[in-house]
């Protein structure tokens, strides 16, 4: 059975107990309006751990604006529901006080991998991640954490985090899911209306294409500018980036000889979507 627990010191409590029977112990951090890639990360964690544990928090440190933040969707009973499916032991759904008592003054910055990209258009965004993800780490005593790779500079945040201050957490990425027309899943799409969900796959189309042209020894700065053309062409709004990066350190590409990420920020109909695939 699931339960729903709301303070740190009674899920230290349990986890200690399962801890002491040598249960390996997995997290899955989400804010909640699950979807099945938030799923397939819990069944992930169930398949190779003995206890699991999902936390649902809508942490307000990683937004900029707080109107996004406001319009956030808050679903928890649905949540409930659909994690008693998959059959994790504790939803741990804290409230901002618990997170955040009153004094809090610690803010955990990773530098390098976090500077780029995101780290431009949304000053302190992963300020607000490193520090939440650092509090929930603590307070769940967990031994693996499962985050998807469709927010991939926020998984090698993670992973800078967790080698930089040795913590003892085991960080897996898994595949993004995405829906059959090719749409990442995102908490977000449910904001998109008829029209816009039509053209959200033109976004994975074009960045698949200018992935293969890529790869094909076309160059690649003809391949980038043809991928955002064909994606504003296709009705979205605007693109805040299309670029490629090394996949470890988010620096700039040079050359093929290392694993690289094609990485888009965009906006459709007032909603901001973001994407990646390997090239």
């Amino acid at each position: 059975m699931t339960v729903i627990l709301r303070e740190g010191a009674d899920l230290r409590k349990l986890v200690r107990g399962w801890k002491a029977a040598g249960n390996i112990v997995g997290l899955v951090p989400t804010m909640g309006a699950l979807h099945d890639g938030h799923l397939s990360l819990a069944r992930a964690a169930k398949a190779e751990c003995e206890r699991v544990i999902v936390t649902i928090f809508v942490n307000p440190r990683q937004f900029n604006n707080p109107d996004d933040l406001k319009k956030y969707p808050r679903t928890e009973a649905a949540d409930a529901g659909l994690l008693a499916t998959v059959g994790v032991d504790v939803i741990f759904a804290p409230t901002a006080d618990e997170v955040y008592p009153a004094g809090f003054a610690t803010t955990v910055s990773v530098a390098g991998v976090a500077e780029p990209l995101e780290g431009v258009l949304r000053p302190g965004h992963f300020d607000g991640v490193a520090t939440v993800v650092t509090k929930l780490f603590g307070m769940t005593l967990a031994d693996r954490a499962y985050f998807g790779q469709k927010d991939w500079q926020q998984l090698r945040v993670v992973n800078r985090l967790v080698r930089d201050l040795n913590l003892p957490v085991w960080i897996v990425g898994c595949e993004t899911v995405r829906e059959a027309d090719g749409v990442a899943m995102s908490s977000r799409n449910a904001r998109l209306g008829g029209a816009a969900r039509r053209i959200a796959p033109a976004l994975f189309a074009a960045m698949t294409r200018a992935g293969g042209a890529i790869r094909s020894g076309a160059d690649p700065t003809t391949a980038l500018a043809d991928c955002r053309a064909e994606v504003l062409a296709s009705g979205f709004d605007s693109v805040e980036y299309i670029e490629l990066r090394d996949a470890a350190t988010l620096e700039a590409a040079e050359g093929l000889n290392r694993p690289l990420r094609l990485l888009a920020a965009v906006w459709l109909a007032g909603v901001r979507l973001i994407d990646n695939i390997a090239v």
